[in-house]
């Protein structure tokens, strides 16, 4: 009988470990291709791993609530022929080990008896046991929900455990009459306090791995960040004028994103050696255009699924996908493949007011860009009358890159072809 085994699947470039919350099937239970088989958390988001064929499972290898690296085999599933008897949990792991026929052998590994992993208080010590997911501790975490309170939160998971929509509930509910009824024993915040006026506070754990992340990047790649001030005004009138034409007839609200990464696809298309990654002294081209869009999270934090193909869409696919890819971000519906695999990103930091920045790229691509925020400025025209000035819609465009692999004389190229596209947009096509 021919066996697969099921990995923990990558997340994104940053995640390098995840939660399994819940198995919704059972050692002996059928599953379809793709039937949601777990749900599993990471600091990011919540997902559910579907089967990659039609099978039983044969074995289950890791509990619930247990932490488990991207990649490591969680569970293996029978794909042909005999039964699997159902068995009750077990006292050990049955670990996959590679038979020399190319099939999966299973080989027994004692463990301990189940025991569960401390979980890390969000803000203060508590004596709650119940388990926390890494999105639930890290919104809680950023709007100050302290560990006394997060315990009194009905929850409605499993085993009364928080989800995301409990914890997001009760932010928009009166905090006052819960907070209330905090013990005056309730133990001090997880803090520590230094001589002086200072307060030192240890980072959570995502918070870790982003520093992790941003600071192996910096390592990784030499930064250089180059500047261009773009000219929008025929962008922002073609919208104004088309938006509510546009919802009509595609079903979509269309914003400033979709229009400006057409643009930005055009100019990968002209300088394919932007799209582009390193490995060891070898330069990878990517033939494929896909845009990482980075997206605020309720919790504030930052996420980046990625439009695929980019190339293939023309603007109504273009708003489609980013307008889809955003909201299911908000909500935690990302699947783990539409994280992963970007080959060039675009940051909005003019969202947060910014008129320009300095990303820190995501490995392993070698460029990032920042789009800052739009605003009117007197700007000099050349008209066939003279220089005028008037009054014109302008952004920054600011981009990071890799310099192992890409020169000023790239990066300015491509901005400057970015920024040509960017102003050539005709204010009266159609839509």
């Amino acid at each position: 009988m021919a066996k697969l085994e099921l990995v923990m699947p990558k997340m994104g470039e940053s995640i390098v470990e995840a939660t399994i919350l819940k198995w919704l099937k059972s050692v002996g239970d059928t599953v379809e291709l793709d039937e949601p088989i777990l749900e599993i958390a990471t600091d990011k988001v919540d997902s559910e791993v579907p089967s990659p064929v039609e099978g039983t499972i044969a074995e289950i290898l890791y509990s619930e609530e247990e932490v488990v690296e991207i990649g490591q085999v969680i569970a293996i599933i029978a794909t042909a022929g005999e039964d699997v008897a159902r068995k009750a949990s077990p006292t050990v792991i049955e670990a996959p080990k590679k038979a020399e026929n190319g099939q999966a052998k299973v080989v027994k590994v004692p463990v301990a008896p189940s025991v569960s992993t401390p979980v890390v208080a969000v803000a203060t010590a508590t004596s709650d046991d119940r388990f926390y997911s890494p999105l639930v501790r890290s919104i809680s975490k950023a709007e100050g929900v302290s560990a006394a309170e997060l315990s009194q939160i009905a929850g409605t998971g499993m085993n009364n455990r928080v989800t995301k929509s409990d914890i997001l509930s009760y932010l928009k509910s009166d905090r006052t009459s819960v907070s209330a009824t905090k013990s005056a024993t309730t133990a001090a915040p997880v803090t520590t306090v230094a001589s002086g006026n200072v307060e030192i506070v240890e980072m959570d754990r995502m918070r870790k791995l982003i520093s992790k992340h941003m600071v192996n990047s910096w390592h990784t790649s030499p930064h250089v960040t180059s500047f261009i001030e773009v000219d929008v005004t025929n962008i922002v009138n073609w919208r104004t004028r088309n938006k509510d034409l546009f919802i009509e007839r595609y079903g979509e609200k269309i914003t400033f994103t979709p229009i400006l990464i057409q643009s930005i696809v055009k100019a990968l298309l002209d300088h394919p050696m932007i799209n582009v990654s390193v490995e060891g002294d070898n330069i990878v081209v990517k033939k494929d255009i896909n845009i990482g869009m980075a997206a605020a999270l309720p919790s504030g934090n930052l996420i980046v699924p990625v439009i695929k193909n980019a190339d293939q869409l023309n603007l109504p696919g273009l708003t489609k996908q980013v307008n889809d890819l955003a909201q299911r971000a908000r909500a935690n519906k990302l699947k783990p493949d539409e994280i992963q695999g970007g080959t060039f990103t675009v940051t909005n930091v003019g969202t947060f007011g910014n008129v320009m920045g300095t990303p820190i790229i995501p490995q392993p691509q070698v460029a990032i860009l920042a789009l800052g925020a739009i605003r009117k400025k007197p700007a000099v025209l050349e008209t066939e009358f003279g220089d005028v000035i008037a009054i014109r819609q302008m952004m920054f465009l600011s981009l990071s890159y890799d310099h192992r692999v890409v020169d000023g004389s790239l990066g300015g190229s491509m901005l400057n072809t970015m920024k040509k596209y960017m102003e050539a947009f005709d204010p009266n096509q159609g839509i």
